[in-house]
């Protein structure tokens, strides 16, 4: 009888060690998993880039993600742009004072430069009826991407006669667009008829289909208001021969008797040039220019014993530099 209760006490041992075992090694993994899922819930380690890919969450006082983007992740809309960063990693190695003036050279050599430039675009003889001549037509500027003090001048004379017409303007140029510049300032006759200064506002630039295109208005010190409208187009027809067409008209508002000039369009000048571009700032050309004027300009023109009209062959240089 004895060890009958003997046998069934180990049987039963037996049998209730791996519920035992199991229970054990159960505990121990609801153990290990309690913190993982406490961490989880609340980990104030947790930055919002490893929140938004799902390694983590913060805790309740941390945000999850910025309420609003940078660059393309901004919301559409007209918010302003948010302020450049200022936090310069080199200024933590080298002395403040000197970076800024090393990145104030560098924003001057990307875009901020002062430079010049001068272009003759007419320098030619002019071969016409009754009397030949030459005609010139240039401007320089200097200055940078926005303002800009410019020079203009332009003007002709005949062989043996002297100096026909000419004048020279003096304008502050600033960029009104990728293409276009706005001009102001002063306009200076010489020649035959009498000496006028002028106050100019004008402007000039690249319209669409690359037309090269020139506009001012000018009044004199007398009162007289006259318009111009210039425009040109370079066809290329291999990479250094180029057509050039070219026009040229002359507006004003009342007839101005002692400088031959009537009210309403005075003149018109057609061009048609071909030159060669032996290099790029310097191409001599050939080419034909009629010119007319119409209205009370050619009654003027007429009573001075000179032509209405005249064509002119010309050959001459176009240089920059």
């Amino acid at each position: 009888m004895t060890r009958a209760l003997q046998l069934a006490g180990l049987s039963l041992a037996v049998f209730a060690a791996p519920a035992a075992a199991q229970s054990h090694h159960g505990g121990h993994h609801a153990s290990t998993a309690e913190p993982k899922a406490s961490a989880v819930q609340a980990d104030p380690a947790c930055t919002p880039d490893h929140a938004a890919m799902g390694h983590c969450t913060p805790a309740d006082d941390t945000p999850a993600a910025p309420a609003t983007g940078v660059g393309t992740d901004l919301p559409a809309g007209d918010a302003p742009a948010p302020p450049p960063p200022r936090d310069w990693y080199a200024d933590r190695y080298f002395p403040k004072a000197e970076m800024d003036h090393a990145r104030h050279a560098m924003m001057v050599e990307n875009g901020g430069q002062r430079v010049g430039f001068i272009s003759l675009n007419l320098a030619e003889y002019q071969a016409r009826k009754g009397r030949d001549g030459f005609r010139w037509e240039g401007e320089g500027w200097y200055g940078g991407d926005i303002h800009r003090l410019t020079v203009k001048s332009e003007g002709e004379t005949a062989f043996g006669e002297g100096l026909d017409a000419a004048e020279a303007q003096l304008l502050y140029s600033r960029a009104i667009g990728p293409y276009f510049n706005a001009q102001a300032g002063l306009r200076q006759d010489f020649g035959h008829g009498p000496d006028r200064t002028h106050a100019v506002i004008g402007f000039e630039g690249l319209a669409p289909y690359w037309f090269e295109v020139e506009g001012a208005l000018f009044l004199s010190d007398k009162g007289d208001l006259t318009v111009r409208i210039e425009g040109s187009y370079d066809q290329r027809i291999t990479q250094r021969l180029i057509v050039q067409p070219m026009a040229e008209m002359n507006f004003a508002a009342q007839n101005v008797p002692e400088s031959g000039i009537g009210a309403g369009l005075s003149d018109v000048e057609l061009g048609l040039r071909l030159r060669y571009e032996i290099v790029r700032e310097f191409a001599p050309y050939v080419g034909v220019e009629w010119a007319r004027k119409v209205g009370s300009t050619a009654r003027y023109t007429r009573a001075d014993g000179d032509d209405a009209d005249s064509v002119s062959l010309v050959a001459g240089v176009k240089l920059w530099f």
